[in-house]
């Protein structure tokens, strides 16, 4: 049976990073976004207000800021050559991220089947966000069910890879993941645990399918 490798962006694919936050380094409202992460990690606030939030912050955000963010974030490397060595073995890999969508889906052109984030209108905005779109830790579970119904396959074929405590839910109800450069919510969660730079060395924990 073909596994789904479902990937988790913000602190996995991106290294000590969220998109929020380097979207916003390029407004000049790192400190305003930080500062909003820590509140929705405290539970002070929860993902729909989030999203209206950096909403209202984007204001200014163009498609040419959004493509320099992009190009520039610190991804980890060969995150191409793990997703199309994944798709040569008739596997599945996706993406599902609690950041913007206009963000995540930028990554189907680096080789991933399915890109999920928190809905937010096209940039720039000429329309108000649906905060009921934003996405959630059990969001996440949803979407997985989601595309495992679209690729033919079950949560006991899937590999998560995420790094907090978005991605608990997650971890519970797949049989093998990795916990990527994650905090204490996760490494005990986790099959694996992988510390590093390199996609590649935390993809071959996982070995070939049997």
């Amino acid at each position: 049976m073909a596994r789904l490798h479902l990937f988790d962006l913000d602190g996995t694919l991106l290294h000590g990073t969220t998109a929020p936050v380097e979207i916003s380094r390029q407004l000049g409202l790192e400190a305003e976004t930080v500062a909003l992460d820590r509140a929705i990690a405290e539970g002070r606030i929860d993902p729909p207000q989030y999203a209206a939030q950096v909403y209202d912050l984007w204001a200014g955000l163009t498609e040419d800021h959004v493509r320099a963010v992009f190009e520039a974030a610190p991804w980890l490397s060969r995150i191409r050559e793990v997703w199309a060595a994944i798709r040569s073995a008739g596997e599945y890999c996706a993406v599902v991220s609690l950041s913007p969508s206009f963000f995540v889906e930028r990554l189907l052109d680096w080789g991933a089947h399915a890109a999920h984030g928190s809905r937010f209108p096209a940039v720039p905005f000429t329309e108000p966000v649906d905060p009921s779109g934003a996405l959630s830790a059990a969001a996440k579970v949803i979407i997985a069910h989601r595309l495992c119904a679209e690729f033919g396959v079950t949560p006991a074929d899937c590999v998560a890879y995420g790094d907090s405590s978005s991605d608990k839910e997650l971890f519970a109800v797949v049989p093998v993941s990795v916990a990527v450069n994650a905090d204490a919510h996760l490494t005990g969660l986790a099959t694996h645990v992988y510390t590093g730079r390199d996609l590649w060395d935390a993809y071959e924990l996982v070995g070939p399918a049997r």
